[in-house]
């Protein structure tokens, strides 16, 4: 692995870090860049990364740079290394959600080697699930290193256009949250059935494990899966009818919907 900067140290960037050293990249060949010191000097104490408040030395260091400061900052900082760095032989790797191709190398001003990815959180537990797409630029050599980036920290998918990276955001990116809000609602009903706070917890959170690792470890479709725990007439079957009945379906199709909508403005904004 070639080293790697990080600008920005938010929670995607501690995810990658975290599955990088733990995949066993080494800490000397990773740096964080960061204005504000809480974040960066703690990643630095946990695990061992060089870290900085200067973008322009982070990327001087770095073979890869990952952008995975907010949307909003993302060109006025690619504005910055192309004033100030020689990033020519770079390849960078963006995180942010919304920003295009086009407009990250219109304000690093070339066309360099630039990789857009949409990973989500559980990445940090090796667990990610990352959409890739590449601009023409980037080498054979390069998309390598972009995948074993990513691999590092989960599962990757190549995409066949940059428009299919705001349907990962919405199927992959953004989704470990609507498992989250389902999962919160379960929580607090088993909390009004009379199950304390723990065992709300623990009886949510294996059950969603126990779930997820069936669809994991069994080749069938999840409808299959369903259908195995669902007898007629049954509690399940009475349980599946309401969800149906509330319009679960299109809740979520709408909800997905609502993310891709929201990652076309952003990338209009920017």
């Amino acid at each position: 692995m070639k080293k790697i900067a990080f600008i920005g140290a938010g929670n995607m960037a501690r995810a990658i870090i975290i599955g990088l050293i733990n995949s066993g990249v080494p800490a000397s060949d990773i740096i964080i860049a960061n204005p504000s010191p809480e974040k960066r000097l703690q990643l630095a104490t946990e695990f061992g990364v060089h870290q900085t408040d200067n973008n322009n030395q982070a990327t001087d260091f770095a073979d890869i740079v990952v952008l995975s400061v907010k949307p909003h900052l993302i060109c006025d900082v690619c504005v910055q290394l192309s004033d100030n760095c020689n990033i020519s032989d770079k390849l960078f790797v963006s995180v942010a959600a919304g920003t295009t191709l086009a407009q990250i190398q219109q304000a690093l001003n070339e066309p360099v080697p630039t990789v857009r990815v949409m990973p989500n959180t559980p990445a940090q537990l090796g667990l990610g699930m990352s959409g890739l797409f590449a601009s023409p630029e980037v080498t054979a050599e390069q998309k390598a290193a972009s995948n074993k980036l990513m691999s590092a920290v989960g599962k990757t998918i190549w995409l066949e256009s940059e428009a299919k990276i705001n349907d990962i955001i919405a199927v992959a990116g953004s989704a470990p949250a609507y498992f989250f809000l389902f999962m919160e609602a379960m929580e607090t009903h088993a909390q009004s059935l009379g199950f304390n706070v723990q065992e709300s917890r623990m009886l949510v959170q294996q059950t969603a494990l126990g779930a997820a690792q069936m669809v994991e470890h069994n080749n069938v479709p999840i409808s299959t899966l369903r259908e195995n725990v669902t007898s007629q007439g049954g509690t399940t079957f009475a349980a599946l009818a309401q969800l149906r009945k509330d319009g679960i379906e299109q809740m979520v199709s709408n909800a997905m919907t609502a993310a891709i909508t929201r990652a076309e403005e952003m990338a209009k904004e920017g």
